[in-house]
């Protein structure tokens, strides 16, 4: 018994290494459960770091003042339009490259990862130059105060105009992700989360040599912590420490490679933008019930984030898995893939709502001393997490549309789910019903099942499988 014990303790410090180190499985052979760990240990990783920019920056800019709060938040709902751009290029990059390293064509990789990298470099060029330019009047457009603006312009400024490195962070990790190289998008957010951690509170507050820029120095920070991890990202291209190696040849405009991928990744940006825009629709009838329950619901918000980031990481690890079986040509165990990892998530997720229901009360005790905020913090939970199991499915199928480069079918869904049926449905629910607010939450769990039911219909139908890259 202990040899077996002690074989299995040896199993697991050897798949932890080379999770962490990274790994030259061939994903288009061998276990499907092993692969599939293998890329969402990282990525969960990396996905945690990436959530600790917003809140690093909130820590440090909490003790400046309300007016740099705002700045900081309205910035950042603006930001949300850079977010979907980055996100839909990563998709659409991570689809062609996994397809091409299925194929083993490692070139061809090559050429897809060059095309999307300079559609990043010539979006945010444009996107960057509008927001350095206009930052003061889209705060304005958000209904900023004078203050606000005079407090956060320049912080606007930085953030808006070096949007590329937003754009870049995102669509580099997804080449990496598409090519099985899930480790390194981990350590170039580690790196930049580790500079940025380091000279928010020096740029803030002007320790040791560094200048007190008070808010601007939150930008100024963050920008420079991913620009360093975008140089990282480069590097690494350019010294093949992936599967995906970066020449001089490949540093030219290729149209046919090109013209499809923009194409997929337009759709890909209207799918998350249609998703976010959603949940900013449902905080805005959320808000109709008070500040208690926007308190609460915000709160509940970041609880659900934070304990979705693992079904996050197995949902990426099916992109990557259907993209590159697609390539090898083998179809049936690209869908193996997505029934394997849709039931993994859909048993970590049921298991992580069976805890959240029960302890909600417990949780939203640890955010808030507010008896209302708390009692209505646990409700949202309580709603919420009763449609885990639903949103495990959702995400996977999402991913696995995704990764064929199918973005079309997820934007539909998206549009139909979220904008033509939990909007209304919210809407109908907490005003025309004595549920209140809880008609939101209600909703919450009610457009997901669908989406889930539909995704899975759709996944059944097989169409995905011709999608040509």
């Amino acid at each position: 018994m202990q040899a077996v014990y002690d074989r299995k303790k040896r199993g697991l410090r050897h798949f932890l290494r080379e999770a962490l180190a990274g790994t030259s499985q061939d994903f288009t052979q061998g276990s499907l459960s092993r692969g599939i760990a293998l890329l969402a240990l990282p990525t969960m990783l990396e996905m945690a770091m990436e959530s600790t920019f917003a809140i690093v920056d909130a820590f440090w800019v909490a003790r400046l003042g309300t007016d740099a709060v705002a700045a900081v938040g309205i910035t950042e709902a603006m930001v949300i339009l850079v977010f979907s751009i980055g996100i839909g290029l990563s998709m659409a990059a991570g689809a062609m490259v996994a397809r091409r390293i299925g194929e083993h064509d490692p070139e061809g990789a090559a050429v897809a990862a060059a095309q999307a990298i300079a559609a990043g470099v010539a979006i945010s060029a444009v996107t960057g130059t509008l927001g350095a330019v206009f930052a003061p009047r889209l705060l304005a457009l958000m209904d900023a105060s004078p203050a606000v603006i005079a407090t956060g312009a320049r912080f606007s400024r930085i953030v808006l105009g070096a949007n590329g490195c937003i754009i870049l962070l995102f669509l580099i990790n997804g080449i990496f992700r598409g090519a099985g190289d899930a480790v390194l998008s981990m350590r170039t957010l580690w790196l930049a989360n580790l500079v940025n951690l380091a000279l928010d509170p020096c740029f803030i507050y002007g320790l040791w040599r560094f200048p007190r820029l008070g808010v601007t120095g939150a930008a100024v920070a963050t920008t420079t912590g991913r620009s360093i991890g975008v140089l990282f990202q480069l590097f690494l291209l350019w010294q093949g420490r992936g599967r995906v190696k970066l020449r001089r040849r490949h540093l030219r405009i290729h149209w046919p490679v090109l013209r499809p991928l923009l194409r997929v990744a337009a759709t890909a940006i209207a799918q998350y933008f249609i998703a976010t825009a959603s949940w900013l629709g449902l905080a805005r009838l959320n808000a109709a019930f008070g500040s208690a329950a926007v308190a609460g619901y915000t709160l509940a918000i970041r609880v659900i984030t934070f304990f979705i980031l693992p079904s996050w990481g197995i949902s990426a690890a099916v992109a990557t898995l259907v993209g590159q079986n697609l390539g090898a040509r083998q179809p049936e165990r690209a869908e193996r893939a997505v029934w394997l990892a849709g039931r993994y998530n859909m048993a970590f997720l049921t298991a992580v709502g069976v805890g959240v229901f029960a302890f909600a009360g417990p949780l939203a005790s640890l955010f808030s001393n507010d008896p209302e905020v708390r009692r209505i913090t646990a409700t949202c939970l309580r709603f919420i997490s009763a449609g885990y199991p639903c949103y495990a499915w959702g995400m996977t199928m999402e991913q696995a549309f995704n990764g064929a480069g199918d973005s079309t079918t997820p934007t539909w869904l998206n549009l139909g789910c979220y904008w033509m049926l939990q909007i209304p449905l919210a809407s109908v629910l907490s005003m025309a019903t004595p549920l209140g607010a809880r008609g939101v939450y209600a909703a919450i769990a009610g457009a997901e099942t669908v989406l889930a039911a539909a995704g899975v219909t759709m996944f059944r139908r097989g169409r995905w499988k011709t999608v040509k890259l």
